[in-house]
């Protein structure tokens, strides 16, 4: 009897912990359902014109007295009641979105649906200002995203890219599909070039007595290899293949900005604000911020963001991500320190 009772015993807490385990398995595949379904993104929302009345209002409440501030509510019920009876105006809109372009333009993917949704309900009158920040990356990607701005301007609604920091290479390629490229004074912008370097320790491998075998089918399937031993008529492909590269570039640029002098601007360097639009690269020096506040009263002005939820892992493998990109631009800045204080 005593053998049964704890045998009954055992197989109690043996069928609780099964059922412990699959409530956890339950549980879990239902926050990683839960998980997917909050991947999908959504449209935010936010009026700029309310914001910077907001500022104002604020700004001035804090520089007024009491009797001042209590006149001031008086005054602003009033002016509430009289534009009650009046008709609401219609008036044009600016659709503001942002760009912070990474080396893979990762971005892209909410540009996509942010312009998306834009173009489904902008008319003619409205305007388009893409505030945009990037030093380039990967072609095929910066490419794409250049594709998705052609979209705005093939509606023919009018459409300006807005550089405050930088707008370079890939970035540059992006902001010349825009009517009109306004910058900041020290913006960086240009850059027209293309670069590619491939480190290779074939000769350190041969040193330790180790063999590299690479087959390829296709005479230029490959042309330098970071293992094995690298030939000049690999290196003649691989620097041919930069070289057209750049010409595509070029074309690009000069398809969108006629006005540019393209074998005066494609050296891979770069200018700032000033000398920018003295090469015709933007069409005027002034800030996002500027261009912003100087259409609020005559526009309506809305800023579109899409954004996701991430899981937890994913979350983590942006972070990991984040941290290598945060590594190569330091890189990235230090080398251009280097190139233009020196």
């Amino acid at each position: 009897m005593e053998y049964l009772a704890e045998y009954g015993l055992f197989l109690a807490k043996a069928v609780t912990f099964v059922v412990a385990l699959l409530i956890c398995l339950a549980v879990a595949a239902s926050f990683g359902q839960k998980s997917k379904q909050s991947a999908k993104g959504h449209l935010e929302i936010k009026k700029l014109n309310e914001h910077y009345e907001l500022l104002k209002t604020d700004l001035k409440h804090s520089l007024l007295d009491k009797d001042a501030i209590k006149k001031l509510h008086k005054e602003e019920k009033k002016q509430e009641k009289a534009n009650k009876k009046k008709p609401k105006e219609q008036k044009p809109r600016l659709f503001v979105i942002d760009f912070h372009g990474d080396m893979k333009a990762s971005a892209t993917k909410s540009l996509r649906e942010e312009v998306t949704a834009v173009l489904s309900v902008a008319e003619t009158t409205d305007e388009v200002l893409v505030r945009l920040e990037s030093a380039g990356g990967l072609v095929h990607s910066y490419g794409f995203a250049a594709s998705q701005l052609q979209r705005i301007r093939d509606t023919g609604i009018k459409f300006t890219i807005a550089v405050d920091k930088v707008a370079a290479s890939g970035g540059y390629m992006m902001a010349c599909t825009a009517n009109k490229i306004i910058a900041a004074p020290f913006a960086v912008i240009g850059s027209i070039g293309v670069m590619a370097q491939v480190p290779n320790i074939n000769k350190l491998l041969k040193k330790h007595d180790v063999d590299i075998e690479l087959h390829t089918a296709g005479e230029y399937k490959r042309t330098l290899t970071m293992l094995g031993e690298n030939t000049d008529k690999g290196r003649e492909k691989f620097k041919q293949d930069i070289q057209d590269t750049h010409e595509l570039f070029k074309n690009f640029i000069k398809q969108e900005r006629k006005q540019v002098e393209i074998e005066e601007v494609a050296t891979g360097e770069i200018w700032y604000g000033q000398q920018a639009l003295e090469q015709k690269l933007v069409d005027k020096i002034m800030t996002s911020d500027e261009y912003i506040y100087s259409q609020v009263d005559k526009l309506d002005i809305v800023q579109v963001t899409y954004t996701t939820k991430k899981g937890l892992p994913e979350k983590l493998g942006l972070a990991a991500e984040s941290s290598a990109e945060r590594a190569l631009t330091r890189v990235w800045e230090k080398l251009s320190e280097t190139r233009f204080f020196s």
